[in-house]
């Protein structure tokens, strides 16, 4: 199953770049053993362009046969242990992949809301959306590690 992350923005040289990258990495590898692909982050260039056209970007990237979850401050919230069963039965069911969609400033259009299956939110705070990229890497890997029953998970 292939996982994407569909971000509307270029990330930056920086710290939120690099904890991104690194839980990107983490996931590639423990991922392999698994049945997922590499964790794909597909940024949606849309620069003063406004929210219409960055969703409408944003749908246009969403690979054939993906399931849609959108992050939003409307979703629910989910701890990681719930996180880690929605990846891994969607992977068990033979879902061809999942793609987590992070809008830009101004947060999604009521059509990437209506065409998620699910909208999802890490909070009631606003969080900046190269720190919810890593975030998002992370709350990934850790799912698959709670599934590997690895040691990184260790909240019992």
């Amino acid at each position: 199953m292939r996982v994407s992350i569909l971000a509307v923005g270029r990330s930056k040289p920086g710290p939120e770049r690099l904890l991104t990258d690194d839980y990107r990495a983490r996931f590639d590898a423990l991922g392999r053993g698994m049945g997922l692909t590499a964790l794909d982050i597909a940024e949606i260039d849309a620069k003063g362009a406004g929210r219409d056209a960055e969703s409408a970007r944003l749908l246009d990237r969403l690979p054939q046969g993906h399931t849609l979850i959108a992050l939003d401050e409307r979703g629910k919230t989910m701890d990681s242990l719930a996180f880690s069963t929605l990846l891994t039965t969607a992977r068990d069911e033979g879902i061809p992949g999942m793609a987590f969609a992070i809008g830009g400033a101004d947060g999604h259009t009521d059509a990437v809301r209506q065409r998620a299956t699910r909208l999802l939110s890490f909070g009631k705070m606003t969080w900046p959306h190269m720190l919810v990229r890593a975030m998002l890497a992370e709350q990934l890997y850790r799912a698959l590690a709670i599934a590997a029953n690895h040691p990184y998970h260790r909240a019992g």
